[in-house]
């Protein structure tokens, strides 16, 4: 228990912590220019390999 007697000085209430950010989940990194570009690179090769293996072999 906390002794609140009146001859001492009280106890200062300690400093209010500043909130962090929230972390920054997968949407944020999708919304990035850059990742996409990469993204839509290896898509449309993989789409290039798919239909040469389909329409071409």
């Amino acid at each position: 228990m906390l002794d609140t007697t009146p001859g001492e000085p009280a106890v200062p209430a300690p400093a209010p912590v500043p909130v962090a950010e929230e972390p920054r989940g997968c949407l944020f990194a999708l919304s990035q220019p850059p990742l996409m570009i990469f993204l839509g690179v290896i898509g449309g090769l993989l789409l290039l390999a798919a239909l040469h293996d389909l329409f071409l072999l």
